[in-house]
């Protein structure tokens, strides 16, 4: 009978420093990358053995810069990954090498554990048991278990039997299950507080089923057994079946095949960016997913500064840079598609705003729909200030060469940016963009190119004459054009935006 684990799912803020530690620390192959089944616009990474084995699995859903959530009951605690019993030393020495606070060994069910942390906290154990030693350095052959945390530890296990475990024994406040080659830990967790999804955490962990045949088996008893939602899903590399524990754990049913090889050479696994078949004709998807390095290859170092931001580098680079600024509710990543098709030669770097209005992020508060936190405005271009020049230094910018384009908000941003910090935005496309400082500053914008595109029909539209009256009047080199449609951005904006800066580069 097919048992056991499949594979183990977190939630990572940082996929540089995740592929860093899986890959490059504990040397794992990262035999596949897609978009995400259920959001196409989260990265979702599975780490395993060579032939991306089930049983080998674990893999991280990129929520990048994310909020972190928190371990609790309902919640998966601890992956162990199997390595030989023999290769504990090299792997404490390992650790110690890299820099990594690693606990023990201690032993565990009566094998030798090392505990140490990932970069997004993830408690990762690395447990001794008999394996054929393959020599070192090596990588963990597979999971070897998973800690939960439930606060109804007998309901817990008991739901689990069924798909093919078996009690094997307690101890430490643990109770074992245990399948043919692997183990689920259970920890008694009642009165501790409940799991919250975020970065850091693990969001759910998947038993194997042969066939979609057992899986229909499961799914139809697991109903007569009136265990709440059941979800079947086809999720392309095997098929799926979400349910959770009594404990409020999220556990998946995954059948062994098709298997990670079903759309790439098996001696290529995880080479390219896979998209699932109902997002198939997504161009623009994979200029909104962050990109990573594999260990070893070269890579620019992101910074640490006052804004969240991410970097895309052009497989041509020309030197020019974009500065993208969202607009409500938006992201770092909103406007790298429309970016791309503009410059398709051109550092990409988005920036995510910092004033948080029910819930979705902006460059600075309102006080109604027309009206705006003079203090907040002046306070976040001021931080914004710092943040270009960290970022003109860390990531070897030219000021000449950089265009900032905004939208709504951002324009709105990027224009109070212009009037309050002369100098710094020489260039610049304002989407939908009005005047949001009461009294505008009587800065000296010579030199200072801007093209601004307003809807025709955009509620906002009335606003904008008295942006562009202040631009020229200080001195700036004015475009304003007005588009077809509404507050929301369409293909003339594109055309628009590109035919500006064919003139500029031609200029």
């Amino acid at each position: 009978m097919t048992s056991g684990l499949h594979h183990v799912t977190a939630i990572t803020r940082d996929v540089q420093a995740n592929v860093d530690f899986w890959m490059g620390f504990l040397g794992l192959s990262l035999v596949k990358q897609t978009a995400g089944f259920e959001d196409a616009e989260q990265l979702h990474l599975f780490y395993g053995d060579p032939a991306g084995s089930p049983g080998s699995l674990v893999s991280f859903l990129v929520w990048q810069d994310g909020a972190p959530g928190r371990t609790g009951h309902g919640r998966v605690a601890e992956i162990a990954l199997a390595i030989p019993r023999a290769r504990i030393g090299d792997w404490l020495t390992r650790a110690m090498q890299r820099g990594l606070r690693v606990e023990g060994p201690v032993r565990e069910f009566g094998e030798p554990v090392l505990r140490l942390k990932d970069p997004d906290g993830i408690i990762v154990k690395l447990v001794g048991i008999d394996l054929p030693d393959t020599g070192w350095p090596a990588a963990p052959a597979a999971l070897r278990a998973v800690t939960i945390w439930s606060e109804v530890p007998d309901r817990t296990a008991a739901f689990l039997r069924p798909f093919g475990y078996r009690d094997g024994g307690a101890e430490g406040g643990l109770r074992r299950l245990l399948s043919d080659s692997d183990a689920i830990d259970i920890r008694d967790a009642s009165g501790f507080v409940p799991g919250i999804p975020g970065t850091g955490v693990v969001d759910h962990v998947a038993l194997r089923v042969p066939d979609a045949a057992a899986l229909q088996r499961h799914h139809d008893a697991l109903k007569a057994r009136d265990a709440g939602d059941v979800t079947v899903h086809d999720r392309k590399y095997f098929a799926s079946l979400y349910v959770r524990e009594p404990g409020d754990t999220l556990i998946e049913l995954a059948t062994d095949g098709p298997g990670m090889a079903v759309d790439e050479d098996a001696d290529r696994l995880g080479r390219i960016l896979m998209i699932p078949p109902h997002f198939a004709g997504t161009e623009d998807l994979p200029l909104r997913l962050p990109q990573f390095a594999r260990p070893g290859e070269e890579r620019t170092r992101m910074r640490e500064l006052p804004f969240v931001h991410r970097l895309r580098q052009p497989d041509a680079p020309d030197g020019s840079a974009m500065v993208l600024l969202h607009g409500t509710g938006g992201s770092e990543a909103d406007l790298m598609p429309l970016a791309h098709r503009i410059a398709p030669h051109a550092t990409l770097l988005g920036v995510r705003g910092r004033s948080a209005e029910e819930g979705v992020a902006r460059f600075f508060r309102r006080t109604s729909m027309t009206s705006f936190d003079q203090d907040d405005i002046r306070a976040e271009a001021e931080a914004f200030a710092a943040f270009w020049q960290g970022a003109l230094s860390a990531y070897d910018l030219d000021p000449a060469r950089i265009t900032v384009m905004g939208y709504s908000n951002g324009a709105n941003f990027a224009a109070a940016v212009m009037g309050l910090h002369p100098g710094l935005i020489r260039r610049a496309i304002l989407m939908r963009p009005m005047a949001v400082l009461e009294d505008l500053p009587k800065a000296d914008l010579t030199g200072v190119s801007v093209l601004t595109l307003t809807g025709a029909r955009d509620p906002y539209g009335p606003h904008a004459p008295r942006l562009n009256d202040w631009l020229a009047a200080r001195g700036a080199t004015l475009d304003a054009r007005v588009v077809a449609g509404g507050h929301e951005l369409s293909p003339d904006d594109l055309a628009e935006a590109a035919d500006w800066m064919k003139g500029a580069r031609d200029g």
